[in-house]
């Protein structure tokens, strides 16, 4: 399944960069994250509870940043294991543009399911996908333009 949109985010692009590198920014933008935590300068460990359908699964897992070409660009993958509701893989490709006093993110973003949660069916699958990042970046956005009400 592949997923790419774009948003403008009201923030200059460093200050955008940095946020996608902090884990604590993380932990409050990911839909259902529970600890993010730092393990070195570019892994993370992650615990996120979803609701799939009629599935629920508390995801254990680890996210890779790959900020070589910062702050233009970077990529994040992770994967995580589910117990029997299954695993998920997958990454993302971010690209920042300098757009005025904004910064316009735009991404293409990769993922494979497997097990109990791979059953639900691809329509279902997408359509969460697709309400996951798009409250993924309502977050961030967020999280970005008014720092206080994140807090």
């Amino acid at each position: 399944m592949e997923l790419s949109d774009e948003i403008r985010i009201a923030v200059p692009k460093q200050a955008l960069f940095d946020a996608l590198n902090d884990p604590e920014v993380l932990r409050r933008c990911i839909p259902g994250c529970e600890t993010l935590t730092r393990t070195s300068p570019t892994e993370l460990d992650a615990t996120v509870a979803l609701k799939v359908g009629p599935v629920k699964a508390r995801f254990n897992g680890s996210v890779t940043l790959d900020t070589t070409n910062g702050p233009d660009a970077m990529s994040i993958t992770g994967e995580g294991k589910g117990g029997a509701a299954g695993f998920a893989k997958g990454g993302a490709d971010v690209v920042l543009i300098e757009d005025g006093e904004g910064t316009i993110l735009r991404y293409t973003a990769t993922a494979q399911i497997g097990g109990k949660i791979a059953q639900l069916g691809s329509r279902l699958i997408q359509s969460t996908a697709m309400k996951l990042s798009a409250k993924f970046f309502e977050n961030l956005a967020r999280d970005c333009e008014r720092p206080e009400e994140a807090a």
